[in-house]
């Protein structure tokens, strides 16, 4: 369950609350890039292309490139911050806030490419308008990973864009600071909202069962159907 595509945002708002957490320390800050990329290679592997057995290798190399990548970029994002002598305490902390999106949206790049490699290597069936099996192709799974890793890019931005600048206007009211104890709440239901927006608005933008036409493929496949297009399961 907490891998469906129903179970993200039940399943991952905790650890979005996490990753925009203000004041990080180094030890935080690895430790809620590491908690988010270990549930998106999860959610990759679980919603992949499975027409194709992937062997647990594949896995492991997926999720070690994916959290390596993620905590090094998020790590060298806040040392810059922390050394930016020009910024103002109030600017350096708000800057710091929006750090946590290009670590996730590069890091989410890598975790699919790298969850889903096998794809790339052996490639996906791809089916002509009757359902039936034409064969397997490489250029197919590249156009898969392609709108998958640009689904991935575009989730993230509302969920960790939004909350901060929302966040920063509702810190200067008079209740939130009369009542600090409920900043994390509040952050809580902001994160949430954005992630309710964000999934199904990233998961539309392509469909799961991508078309595409066969003079683009290998010219084994365009010769073994006379279909002009022809259809493959992207994954989500």
């Amino acid at each position: 369950m907490p891998f469906r595509m129903s179970g993200y945002i039940p399943f991952g708002t905790p650890i979005v609350v996490g990753l925009l957490l203000p004041n990080q320390t180094l030890a935080s800050t690895v430790f809620w890039q590491w908690l988010n990329q270990s549930h998106n290679a999860c959610v990759n592997y679980a919603n992949r292309n499975a027409t194709k057995p992937s062997p647990a290798s594949k896995f492991i190399q997926g999720y070690l490139g994916a959290v390596i990548s993620a905590v090094s970029i998020a790590v060298g994002l806040n040392v810059l911050v922390q050394k930016a002598n020009k910024f103002t305490p109030a600017t350096r902390l708000l800057v710091q806030r929006f750090v946590p999106f290009p670590a996730v949206a590069s890091a989410n790049i890598c975790n699919v490419v790298l969850m889903r490699y096998g794809e790339l290597e052996e490639g996906i069936d791809v089916l002509d308008g009757d359902g039936n099996l034409v064969g397997s192709s490489k250029i197919a799974a590249r156009h898969a990973l392609l709108e998958t890793a640009l689904t991935r890019v575009v989730l993230p931005m509302p969920i960790l864009v939004l909350p901060p600048i929302v966040m920063s206007v509702l810190e200067k009211t008079a209740l939130l600071q009369a009542r600090p104890r409920l900043l994390l709440p509040v952050q809580s239901l902001v994160c949430l909202a954005a992630f309710g927006l964000a999934l199904p608005l990233a998961i539309s933008l392509f469909p799961q069962m991508s078309e595409i036409e066969t003079s683009q493929l290998e010219p084994e496949i365009a010769r073994a159907t006379s279909s002009r297009t022809v259809v493959y399961n992207k994954g989500l």
